[in-house]
């Protein structure tokens, strides 16, 4: 069993006693799972609680791990639900911070209509995948046909470039957010943007908040809800400096500095706007 599976595994016997809404004819296949005897899946309670959503989650190396994990953990929780780990080739693919992640699909075998179509962030890895060809392609391709158009972090760059936010509002990690308005985006300071079927995500951590969005959106509240209680997400964090806004000066001024080179390059990425 692979890890995904395991994974899977054990977010249905998590979720199973909640999941009481849907009727049988809905399921794909009726669950063999322990922890699904003896529920009711047909007792009727409002909630969507299996679904068939295909979810593709481009991977590139360079990439931050964070952007890509903190939504597939809630989009993990959703039952029924498919997620492809998509890259140009099955090799693993180094994250920014040293973690290697399997593909599952590449861009020729990822379903051609998704529901979800997702880009992580990163810095130098991001500005890489945001001018290759086969990338763009790819993003361009599935994002005319996808349900939800989405990302976090910088990954909105790489929409950008593809054409994929031109007349959208839209938001990013704050260094690069303003950047967006060289791809015909509106850049937007909010930790998730919805501005019709694109949805985006601010930076890295924003992806909890984005993902748990995509869920409300995709089930419902209560099951969004219970992805959040199952993942104990009830931020209370020792620091307030989270944002431009909460930081102090004595931590704001070096972060700046330390991220200038990148926002200059995504400011020049931006300037030559979206592929032709």
């Amino acid at each position: 069993m692979s890890d995904i599976d395991r994974r899977k595994a054990a977010l249905l016997a998590l979720l199973a006693p909640f999941a009481s809404k849907v009727a049988q004819a809905e399921a794909p296949t009726p669950s063999t799972h322990p922890a699904m005897e003896g529920f009711d899946m047909g007792r009727g309670d409002g909630v969507h609680w299996i679904g068939h959503e295909q979810i593709g989650m481009l991977m590139y190396p360079g990439m931050t791990v964070m952007d890509l994990i903190g939504p597939h953990s809630m989009f993990a929780g959703m039952m029924g639900a498919t997620i492809h780990l998509v890259s140009k080739t099955l090799d693993p693919v180094t994250s920014d911070a040293g973690v290697t992640i399997t593909p599952t699909a590449t861009f020729e075998t990822c379903p051609r209509d998704l529901t979800v179509l997702f880009t992580p962030g990163g810095t130098d890895g991001t500005l890489a995948a945001a001018v290759d060809p086969a990338t763009l392609a790819f993003m361009s391709d599935r994002g005319a046909r996808a349900t939800y158009v989405t990302s976090v972090c910088s990954g909105s760059l790489i929409l950008g470039k593809a054409g994929l936010l031109k007349g959208y509002r839209a938001t990013s990690h704050w260094s690069c957010r303003d950047a967006l308005a060289g791809f015909g985006a509106i850049p937007t300071e909010a930790r998730v943007v919805r501005d019709r079927n694109r949805i985006t995500g601010a930076g890295v951590t924003a992806g909890l908040d984005f993902g748990l969005t995509m869920v409300a959106e995709m089930r419902d509240r209560t099951y969004a809800e219970c992805c959040q209680l199952m993942g104990e997400y009830d931020p209370d964090p020792p620091f307030h400096a989270g944002s431009l806004k909460t930081a102090p000066p004595e931590v704001r001024k070096p972060m700046e500095e330390l991220i200038a080179g990148f926002k200059q390059q995504a400011q020049a990425l931006a300037a030559t706007g979206p592929m032709p």
